[in-house]
């Protein structure tokens, strides 16, 4: 097995690894150098599937106040959002938009080059900044993969999957990886290990997100001992294209109701009157739900958004890309109502960390979707993501700059044996059919802890899951990133229905049948591998 040691190593591709790279690189001392890794190719990520855009206060936006979205953010979490931590972030964003601008980031600006600000449900005032109309996330993963490439003081190791983390009396000293195309592992010493892996939307058999929203992340951390937070808090989004496109299902983006578009049955009746005030532009939970109960009531595989209220010229223009793929399956957004459906999108648990990145572990760090910093809460605010990915990739890199990063002692008996697990060479594997398997996995998730959910459910879940985790015996060495994935896959949806079997209410996007109502009381739940059940705090 190959050895070698980095002063940072950043786990996960996405604009948060990619922006924390480019910043720790411009400001910390390496003196072992910065390694950036992705399972894919760089350049695959959520982030890349991000349409709508990015929240941002901008100074020149004189409509808009951090006290203004600060408020929103909170309304939207359902209780569950850190006030000193939406003040941080939210606080710090005109700061961050300009950095990224020095980056090479371009954001859509009007005739006399302002910048374009656009608005989402449940927020107040336009406030979101778009690029390329509606490929905001693919035009800022663009732009820094291009800076991270060109950086010759940045390594890449692509095709590279984190199997496990190595720790040592509750400090992380490095990563194992491996290869999938040489098939060979590699033991990494490190004294700041950074997570920025993503979601799970994969866990799903409907999703927005790419083939590598596995979970990852979640998995590595878990299994490492870190605190987990909130994990049964799974966003779906209202409004994907009913129609399958591969592994995922194409996003229609909450910006297409924002300038107008209604939801409506086959015969152009609208229905979202019937669920809220505020209609299509009611938090994404309560819109989710909404169309999912027209959905079962009707026993159709889908409603329909109808765009076609607004100017054709600004429809194919502000949505460029939603016009071009569904023209591509027949539909004209300017005349044709668009099938959407829910599916899962995003994940508001995760990793918990405080605003300089840190986790319950020493050395460790998590940035962007897997972590929980609690900006999110229980329902995230439209196109706080991207904010909060930019904004804690910028934090972790300024408190690195105070950290000294000498490479931790290799010699420790813990890792050694946690090590040796890998380099059994008499171990042979059968190879196992793990697209079925994740298949199966899939039509779990979604029936059973999905967007309602009910102690029968969960349970249900639960013992599937576990039926299915004895069909694959695979502890530890696996012969395939497939396999790592669907390993992961297993853990995350098993912490996934336990916490929300254990959370006996409904709070935001968790919504339980048998539980309706909202407790008094706003409370947070943790879980470790140490305890082995959610802890709920305050």
């Amino acid at each position: 097995m190959k050895y070698s040691k980095y002063s940072t190593v950043i786990i996960g591709s996405g604009i948060a690894g990619l922006y924390a790279a480019l910043k720790i690189e411009q400001q910390v001392n390496l003196p072992d150098g910065l390694l950036l890794i992705t399972k894919s190719k760089l350049g695959e990520s959520n982030s890349r599937y991000a349409q709508g855009g990015m929240v941002a206060v901008m100074k020149e936006n004189k409509s808009d106040s951090t006290a203004s979205h600060i408020s929103d953010t909170i309304k939207a979490g359902a209780g569950l959002s850190e006030f000193n931590t939406v003040k941080f972030i939210s606080e710090h964003s005109d700061t961050v938009v300009k950095d990224l601008l020095k980056f090479g980031v371009e954001f859509d600006r009007d005739e006399n080059n302002n910048l374009c600000f656009t608005k989402e449900a449940a927020h107040s005032v336009r406030r979101i900044l778009h690029s390329g109309g509606d490929a905001t996330g693919k035009m800022i993963e663009q732009a820094l993969c291009k800076k991270v490439s060109e950086n010759s003081n940045i390594d890449i190791y692509e095709e590279t999957v984190a199997v496990e983390l190595l720790t040592s009396k509750n400090e992380c000293k490095g990563v194992l990886v491996f290869n999938d195309e040489t098939q060979e592992y590699e033991t990494i010493y490190s004294p700041a290990i950074i997570l920025a892996t993503g979601g799970i939307g994969q866990l799903y058999k409907f999703t927005t997100n790419p083939a590598g929203a596995t979970g990852d992340g979640f998995a590595l951390a878990y299994n490492a001992g870190a605190v987990m937070q909130d994990m049964e808090f799974v966003q779906f989004h209202p409004t994907a294209l009913a129609i399958d496109c591969g592994e995922n299902r194409f996003l229609i983006s909450e910006a297409v109701r924002g300038e107008g578009a209604k939801l409506c049955d086959g015969d152009g009746v609208e229905f979202m009157s019937k669920y809220d005030d505020r209609k299509e532009l009611a938090p994404r939970d309560i819109v989710t739900r909404a169309i999912y109960n027209e959905m079962k009531e009707n026993d159709v595989d889908n409603v329909y958004l109808n765009a076609a209220c607004i100017n054709t010229e600004k429809l194919s223009k502000r949505f460029p890309n939603i016009y071009k793929k569904c023209l591509e399956n027949g539909i004209d957004i300017a005349h044709d109502f668009i099938p959407v459906a829910p599916a899962a999108h995003y994940y508001m648990g995760g990793v918990k960390t405080n605003l300089k990145g840190e986790t319950s572990i020493k050395g460790l760090y998590a940035i962007g979707e897997v972590a929980s910093t609690g900006l999110h809460g229980g329902n995230r605010l439209a196109s706080n993501s991207l904010l909060e990915c930019v904004v804690c990739a910028y934090s972790v890199a300024e408190y690195l700059k105070s950290v000294e990063l000498k490479t931790p002692k290799q010699i420790d008996e813990n890792i050694k044996s946690l090590l040796d697990k890998y380099t059994d060479e008499d171990v042979i594997l059968d190879e196992l059919d793990i697209p079925e398997m994740k298949k199966q996995l899939q039509e779990i998730m979604w029936n059973y802890a999905g967007i309602f959910r009910d102690e029968k459910s969960l349970l249900t879940a639960i013992n599937k899951i576990e039926k299915l985790k004895s069909g694959f015996p695979r502890n530890y060495k696996c012969i395939s990133r497939d396999e790592y994935e669907f390993k992961n896959m297993l853990l995350t949806s098993l912490l996934i229905a336990n916490c929300a079997l254990m959370r006996k209410e409904s709070r935001g996007a968790h919504c339980r049948t048998d539980f309706p109502d909202t407790m008094e009381e706003c409370i947070h739940s943790c879980i470790t591998k140490k305890e082995g059940v959610p802890d709920f705090v305050k």
